[in-house]
Formats: structure tokens, sequence, C-alpha cells
């Protein structure tokens, strides 16, 4: 229990409201601890606020040094100077609440609590944001109510079939944006997706110097590099039946070279080099890299190009159609998604999109042969 001690203490606010002060001290004065703990305490028409010398809260100021404070009498010009502490007054809340109100407060969730505490304490900043997500609040809520009114209209007026058809054909029109070119009408295979829209003229041609690395490479060569993993698999492969024509043999190289770098630039996520397959890769296909298969974002003050998830499912379909070109029009769509990191399911998206025909099949000889693999045929 607590004694009063005085009060006398008077402070003197910028807006003329006076403040009368109590303090309190414990009546436990034989035990060291207790006996200097104060609590001083002050209330105004609004609240009151206590502080104190004691506890988790008390000012460390307090233990490092000493306060003291003047007092001077005018008339003899003479001060008495009295020891002095520091208390931290905070607002004291009163809970005297009503039942009612005190469980439809406890009730409240802590964004509720929070609002309640901005409008009673918070700035005009803090409230005229306040003000605008209860707007902003109530806008959604009308606004959701027109727009499931005006679904169920078009439910009615429509019907639910329809509805499905339409989104159906939404969808696979959304994915064809991120697919090569289709010709649907093509009286042969090599002309559905058409080789010069995956690969330019002049961007083929930049691709013979890079792809010499392949034309005269040796089967000691090629099990060099498949325990190196420069290569992904599927090129290392196919890097095995090279056909023995000069022209063919070149074709097949700079189409294996170019699906190399393909897949191993979809590994990257955002890009910050000018060049970001090495100073080998030409000029021109750096820029179709950059220019085809990735999104501008804006971060951290800079603009930079971004792999992101639809272009990934974009480089995956050129992947797939160069596959097409290399491999007589069917490939092994398993051998791709393990170099690509995929799961099949995303595989399977893509090509069904494609309008490939998907089989299985056993896998080559040489990479897990007991394994069902897809393959796909245009």
């Amino acid at each position: 229990m607590n004694e009063a001690i005085s009060t006398n203490p008077v402070l003197v606010l910028g807006r003329d409201e006076d403040l009368r002060f109590s303090v309190y001290r414990d009546v436990e004065r034989t035990q060291p601890r207790r006996r200097n703990r104060r609590l001083l305490v002050s209330e105004t028409e609004r609240l009151s606020y206590v502080g104190n010398n004691f506890g988790s809260g008390v000012m460390k100021c307090n233990s490092l040094c000493r306060y003291f404070i003047g007092v001077l009498d005018k008339d003899t010009g003479q001060m008495d100077v009295y020891n002095a502490e520091l208390f931290n007054m905070q607002p004291w809340l009163s809970d005297n609440l009503v039942a009612d109100e005190r469980e439809d407060y406890q009730n409240k969730s802590y964004r509720e609590k929070m609002d309640l505490c901005i409008e009673a304490f918070g700035t005009s900043k803090q409230k005229r944001a306040l003000s605008s997500r209860r707007m902003n609040a109530v806008g959604s809520d009308i606004l959701s109510t027109a727009v499931t009114k005006a679904a169920a209209n078009i439910i009615d007026t429509k019907g639910i079939t329809a509805l499905i058809e339409d989104v159906a054909q939404d969808d696979v029109q959304n994915i064809s944006i991120f697919l090569p070119p289709c010709h649907e009408d093509a009286d042969k295979p090599e002309d559905v997706y058409k080789f010069e829209d995956i690969l330019s003229p002049a961007e083929y041609e930049a691709l013979r110097v890079p792809a010499e690395v392949f034309i005269n490479i040796t089967p000691e060569e090629i099990i060099k590099k498949t325990e190196e993993k420069s290569y992904c698999s599927f090129v290392l492969e196919e890097l095995k039946f090279l056909p023995p024509d000069e022209k063919s043999r070149d074709h097949k190289a700079r189409c294996l070279w170019f699906l190399d770098i393909l897949i191993k630039f979809s590994f990257l996520k955002v890009i910050k080099k000018k060049h970001p397959m090495g100073p080998e890769c030409p000029h021109i296909i750096s820029r179709k890299l950059m220019k085809n298969f990735t999104l501008l974002t804006y971060n951290n003050g800079s603009i930079q190009n971004l792999i992101s998830a639809s272009m990934k499912a974009k480089i995956t379909a050129y992947v797939i159609a160069l596959a097409l070109h290399i491999n007589n029009f069917q490939t092994d769509l398993t051998v791709l998604q393990n170099d690509m990191k995929l799961q099949e399911s995303r595989m399977m998206d893509i090509a069904k999109a494609m309008r490939l025909k998907v089989s299985k099949t056993k896998g080559p000889p040489e990479l897990e042969p007991d394994q069902n693999h897809k393959l796909a045929t245009l």
C-alpha cells in the first residue's frame, strides 16, 4: 500500500492547463529495495498520467547521475537546493469500463484496436489516412456488390456452358502469346513452326563461328564434356549422331549450340550484364535473347531485364520447336524437361498448347533407359 507525501508540485503547460501532482511512496520502509520507490500521479480533465522510479520501464538516467532543483527566494535572494528525480509520465487509461463495452473491445481485431488508438491519439496525417482507408473500404464493398450482381446477370443471360467455353478459349489465346508463330494451314511439318521464326537468316549466319566447336567434336571429347556437364544432356546426346554430310552437320551444330544457349539463359533471374552468355556469344544472339525472352523491370533506381515465369515458358516453347526441327519433328520431352529443371505438368501444358501429340516411350540407353519418357510428335 502506498501513502501520499505531497500534493504541492505544479507544472504549467503552454495551453495554460495546470497539472497538479501527487507523490506516493512504498509503506514497506524496512525493506531496502522498496523504501525508495516513488509513484508520481497527475490528473487532468481528459486523462491521468503516471510515472514511477521502479520496474522495467524506469528511466536509467536516474542511476547514472544525480539531479537537483533550486528554489529561489525573491525576497532574500537565496536559493535552496533539493534532491530531485526524473519521472517519465505516461497516460493511464482507466479500466472502469462497462462489461458490455469491455467484451466488445476484446472481440475487436488488432487493426480495429489500432484504428481506435489513431482516432484518440493519432496525428492529423494518420487520421486522414484512416479516413481515406475507410472510404476505400466502403467503395470496395459497393464495387464488389455491383460486380456480383453484373456476373449474376451475365450467367442468367449467357449460360454457364457458354462462359466455360469462353474461358477455355481465352486460356488458349493467353498461352499462344508465348509460343512461336504457328501456321495451322501448313502442308508440311517443317512449315508449322517455321525455322525462320526461331532463327532469322542473320542470326543463323552469326552461329557459324561458335558452332564450329561441335562440327569436328570427337567421341572422346563428348565423353569429357559429359563428365564436365559443359552442355545439357539433350545436346550431348545429339552430338553423338551428327550427320556425315558437311552441310547437314554444320546446320545441326548451329541448332544445338543455340538450343544449349537458350536452356542456359532460362536459368538466369535478373540480368545485369550486357553480355550475360559470355563473349563467345555473338552480339546479335545476345540482343535476341534480351529482346525476346526478358521483361524490363524498374528496381532500385535502374532498369533491369528479368526472366519471369512467363518468359521461361516462352523459352521452353522455342526450345521444343527447335528440338523438333533437329529431330525430324519428333523429340523426347522428358530429356528437355530434365535439362530445364521443369515439372512434368508444366512441360505437358506447353506441349499441348503447341498442339503436339504426346506418347510414352523408353528413355535413351545412356539416360535412364528404364524410365518412361514423353515423346512429342508434330
